[in-house]
Parts: structure tokens; C-alpha cells; sequence
């Protein structure tokens, strides 16, 4: 059965076009996915991302654990700061990608993938050993609305008693319009904003706040298909898609999210370790279409009439004009930024070029 989030109605309401997602129902747009996005990247858009799983970590060894399951270095988090992190399988493969924020001492919160919950709590359990932990899982209690854009943070100051906004990748709690609930300085869009947790009886009267008195500022709700041409434009990876429990954090592109002076061991440690210093053999790349094609996911990638990658996602930009995607290619020496190659379109080779990431400037610090 597909499960739905408790602002289900109001999309409906809304007039919004209702989609499974990862076992949701999902509203996939409003109106139309490029308006949408040019209202994210121009002012502020309202997400509904309770899908999204909020599992609570805690128990007086629960910082030695976390250091054991993820590769970034949990010890060095202070209260209401928060980290992204992989969660690698022995081989060095992600099981999930996550935000884990440190609440207070020996309690954490993890943002996981909706995909990815079960799983993830699964391998967390199974790794827990005689050490003091306990997992709770809050994701059916609580709700995530996200609100994103250039003028999203000015919104939120005036919405409630708060002096100042977190900081970039921190949480506080806070209250707004007198609803009690987490504020998050995190998104998915690569513009500014924040991220709401809060009780699943609340989150309807603030949906309903949020979209009235965010209409100064430009704010509309945003459905899941501009969601995904934001992220991918500011190169933002999506689990099954860009990651899966075949590929490594170095493989794609996330070393700089890997620390290299930690000294505790965890799952994957010795792969992640050996290809940093030995090298990949694959590798994500960001490219742009030179013909006229879009680049969709499962699309073969070629290089002098050899078969070497994949797409994992892409799309027509809004913001750019052109059609980008991302693609896990053979590490070749002679394929760089500027080269030359070939996506396969129904049958037939369309030219593109290996671009820097991101395609859009991130705008989130």
C-alpha cells in the first residue's frame, strides 16, 4: 500500500499531481515543473519532504558507533551541528547517503533517505554489538516541510520568536507561529533555506501558515520534479540513481567529505583508503548536451565508439538552457573537463561535453 504524508490532502487541494515515490504519494507539480524551479531559484518554494526517514540515535557509546558506521568524524561535531555522511557496506558500497546532526551529548539525529529507511536502520542494528545504543525511529511521527530559495530565510525571520537563524549545516529548536518544532540550515536545492521538523498534528496548520503568509515573498508549493532539476543542477546526489551499494564515496566525487587523519576503523575503511591513494576506475562526471538530446537515466555513454559508462541523471536545465546530466564513466586518462563524447539516444550517438560541476552556482552558504 502507498503511504501517504499528513499534507496529502492539501496537495490534492491544491490541485497537485500525485506520483509513487519510494512507496509515497508524492505530488510530483503544481502548476509546471520549470515555473516551479524558477520560483525556488527566484524567491522561496514550500517542499513537503515528510517522506524523508528522522531516526534518533543515543545511549553513552552512541558517538564510538556512529564513528564505526559512517567515514566523517562524528567526535569532532558539537551540539545542534550536523554533518553529511555516507553510510558504507563493508566493501566500501553506500547503503544510504545521510545528515547526521548531534543534538546534545550521546543523542544524534539522522535524516535518512525515504528509500533507504529500513535498510539503514537494519545495518545500523546489526553493527551495534555490546555496545550502549539504542535507535528509535521517529520518521511516522514526525514531518519535514523544507522551504528553499533567495528569500526564504528572510521569510522565516519574520514567522516567528526567533532572534537569529541557524547557521549553515546546524539545528535549533525553535517555534514558529507558536508550533514547536526543529529548524534545520540544510536543503536539497542548492539555494538557501531551511528545513522544519515538526509533530505530525502541527504540520498542517504550518503548511497552511507557510504558504498565507509567505505570499509577500513570492512563496508557492513545490512538487517533487522541480525538486529533482534543482538538485541535479547543483549537482546533488540522488540515492539509487547516483549512489547505490556498488559504487564508493570516491568514486562518486565525495572525497572531499572524507577525512583523511581519522584513526577509527569503519565499515569500508580499507577500499575508501586504497582507492584515494591508488586511484578509481570509474568515476561521476557532469556533462552537457552539444546536440540537441536529453541524456536520461540508464542511457549508455561512448567514448570513440566504445561503450564506457552510464547516465545516472539528467535533464533540460531551467536555469541554463541546455540539457546536463551526471555519468559514471571509465577513469581514462584522456577524458577530462572539455572532452568530447557520446550519449546513446534511441539508437543513435548525440554528442556532449564533459562539463565542472556543479551546472548552477550553489547559493546554500
Amino acid at each position: 500500500m502507498t503511504k501517504q504524508t499528513f499534507l496529502h490532502d492539501r496537495h490534492v487541494a491544491l490541485g497537485a499531481k500525485m506520483v509513487d515515490f519510494a512507496g509515497w504519494c508524492m505530488p510530483v507539480q503544481y502548476t509546471s515543473i520549470i515555473e516551479e524551479h524558477k520560483t525556488v531559484r527566484e524567491s522561496v518554494g514550500l517542499f513537503d519532504v515528510s517522506h524523508m526517514g528522522e531516526v534518533i540515535y543515543k545511549g553513552k557509546d552512541v558517538e564510538k558507533f556512529l564513528n564505526k558506521m559512517v567515514p566523517q568524524c562524528i567526535d569532532k561535531l558539537t551540539d545542534g551541528k550536523a554533518v553529511y555522511c555516507q553510510l558504507p557496506n563493508k566493501n566500501g558500497g553506500l547503503i544510504d547517503d545521510l545528515i547526521v546532526y548531534k543534538l546534545e551529548d550521546c543523542k544524534y539525529l539522522i535524516i535518512h533517505n525515504a528509500s533507504r529507511v529500513d535498510e539503514d536502520v537494519n545495518w545500523m542494528s546489526l553493527n551495534i554489538g555490546d555496545m550502549d545504543v539504542e535507535i528509535i525511529n521517529e520518521s511516522h511521527n514526525y514531518s519535514m516541510i523544507a522551504v528553499q530559495g533567495p528569500k526564504a530565510c528572510e521569510f522565516i525571520k519574520t514567522t516567528g520568536n526567533l532572534n537569529d537563524l541557524p547557521k549553515f549545516f546546524s539545528i535549533e529548536h525553535g517555534s514558529l507561529y507558536g508550533i514547536d518544532l526543529w529548524i534545520s540550515r540544510t536543503g536539497y536545492t542548492g539555494e538557501d533555506g531551511v528545513e522544519l521538523i515538526v509533530k505530525n498534528r502541527y504540520v498542517c496548520e504550518l503548511w497552511d501558515k507557510l504558504l498565507e503568509k509567505g505570499k509577500p515573498f513570492g512563496a508557492k508549493p513545490i512538487g517533487l520534479g522541480a525538486r529533482d532539476t534543482l538538485r541535479l543542477e547543483a549537482c546533488l546526489h540522488l540515492y539509487g540513481n547516483d549512489l547505490d551499494e556498488n559504487t564508493t564515496p570516491i568514486e562518486a566525487g565525495l572525497s572531499w567529505s572524507i577525512p583523511k587523519d581519522k584513526k577509527e576503523d569503519y565499515n569500508g575503511k580499507d577500499v575508501i583508503e586504497s582507492q584515494i591513494k591508488n586511484g578509481i576506475e570509474k568515476k561521476l562526471i557532469g556533462l552537457k548536451m552539444i546536440d540537441k538530446g536529453i541524456a536520461r537515466h540508464g542511457y549508455d555513454v561512448y567514448f570513440n565508439n566504445e561503450k564506457i559508462g552510464v547516465v545516472t541523471s539528467g535533464c533540460p536545465s531551467p536555469t541554463r538552457g541546455d540539457c546536463v546530466a551526471l555519468a559514471y564513466i571509465k577513469n581514462l586518462d584522456n577524458l577530462d573537463v572539455g572532452s568530447t563524447i557520446q550519449i546513446m539516444i534511441r539508437e543513435k550517438l548525440y554528442n556532449a561535453e564533459i562539463v565542472k560541476k556543479p551546472f548552477v552556482a550553489k547559493r546554500n552558504k
